[in-house]
């Protein structure tokens, strides 16, 4: 356990990425896929163009969009049920983080996150006058609940938690939130639920919500992302839920960083919802796994687990090397073998080494055939 004030990693994933492209190789270091949006979503952009929805929306955001994630998730089979108060339209959900975070940090409070993790975690802790206390997952990266237990103290106020995990692709069940809940029940302890990868739970386990959970629901800013839902990053759209009283205090802090999401925008995914079969996407993302998973078994890179969620895959590389540090062998993979990956080092902090690199899935299956069909041939 180590409280550090600072933080490291800001823009190594650019530098993977444009390694990838200076050098011509398959990119699968970052989890933005390459393949079209449903052409509905276009049609529904489009026809929000020729209305009224080019000046701001509601501070919580658009009605009909708020009205159709209310159905969109009471329909789940882990159904969440919400009423309109609980509900705010974000810009994404970095931003929906760190405003949770200034909703409820003092100086010097304290705020566990659980790594490897996502590298916009501890700069939002820090930029809201928090320290970040960096709690490691186990070596098959399950939590340690006595290692977690040992990193509460009497100055925690947040925790973040992210399920389905990037990097790792674990997913916290049912249990798991009645542990944390028996951790934390007799603090004054938020939590921070990153869940933008709900979508993607594979193998015929359903998302688990934090915001299902009778002990935490009141005390939990629960975030999903349309960016990722639907292929639409650069929409600048997420959602966030959260009980009333959080959800007015997270309002409060946002009027004056960013009023709302992007209008248009709101109304296109406002109809999709509308429309969306969850299974189909699902399902492709499912299978792009499973075409990555067969294929890498043919090169010396070993798949210890199989990704249980989100959109990437963690992958052992020691069989190729037993003296290059992660950072080493992501670059010369990426240089050298034109397939290019992250390092878990980068999603830890102050780690310089781990057996381990990351590819991201979410490609055409084309690339994903190439890439490894060139990894065989090369490695």
């Amino acid at each position: 356990m180590k409280r550090i004030n600072s933080f490291t990693h800001y823009s190594f994933f650019t530098e993977m990425s444009e390694l990838a492209q200076r050098h011509g190789s398959f990119d699968l270091s970052l989890g933005l896929p390459d393949f079209d949006i449903d052409e509905r979503l276009r049609l529904f952009l489009k026809e929000s163009a020729d209305l009224d929805t080019h000046h701001y929306e509601p501070l919580s955001g658009n009605p009909l969009l708020i009205e159709n994630i209310i159905r969109f998730n009471a329909k789940r089979e882990n159904s969440i049920f919400l009423t309109r108060q609980e509900v705010t339209v974000v810009p994404c959900a970095t931003f929906a983080l760190h405003t949770a975070l200034k909703s409820v940090l003092n100086q010097g409070d304290e705020v566990i996150i659980i790594q490897p993790s996502y590298y916009t975690y501890a700069p939002s802790v820090v930029m809201n006058g928090g320290v970040p206390v960096y709690c490691d997952l186990d070596d098959n990266f399950l939590i340690n609940w006595e290692n977690l237990e040992s990193c509460i103290s009497e100055k925690t106020k947040a925790i973040i938690i992210n399920s389905p995990q990037n990097p790792t692709g674990k997913i916290w069940k049912q249990s798991d939130w009645n542990t944390l809940y028996e951790l934390i029940k007799n603090q004054e302890i938020y939590l921070i639920s990153e869940e933008i990868y709900d979508m993607y739970c594979y193998d015929g386990v359903e998302h688990y919500s934090s915001f299902i959970h009778p002990g935490l629901k009141d005390r939990t800013f629960c975030i999903f992302s349309f960016g990722k839902m639907f292929h639409t990053s650069g929409w600048k759209v997420s959602y966030m839920l959260a009980s009333k009283d959080l959800t007015s205090l997270f309002q409060c802090h946002q009027q004056y960083i960013s009023y709302s999401a992007n209008a248009p925008a709101q109304y296109a995914l406002a109809r999709y919802l509308e429309v969306f079969d969850p299974s189909v996407n699902k399902e492709m993302m499912q299978r792009k796994r499973n075409i990555f998973n067969e294929l890498i078994k043919d090169t010396p890179l070993e798949v210890e687990q199989q990704a249980e969620g989100s959109v990437f895959q963690i992958v052992n590389f020691r069989n190729i090397s037993k003296t290059m540090t992660d950072v080493e062998f992501s670059k010369w993979l990426t240089i050298e073998k034109k397939v290019a990956c992250l390092p878990l080092s980068a999603f830890y902090n102050e780690r310089q080494d781990s057996d381990y690199i990351r590819f991201s899935f979410a490609k055409k299956d084309e690339l994903i055939i190439q890439a490894l069909e060139h990894l065989r041939k090369n490695l």
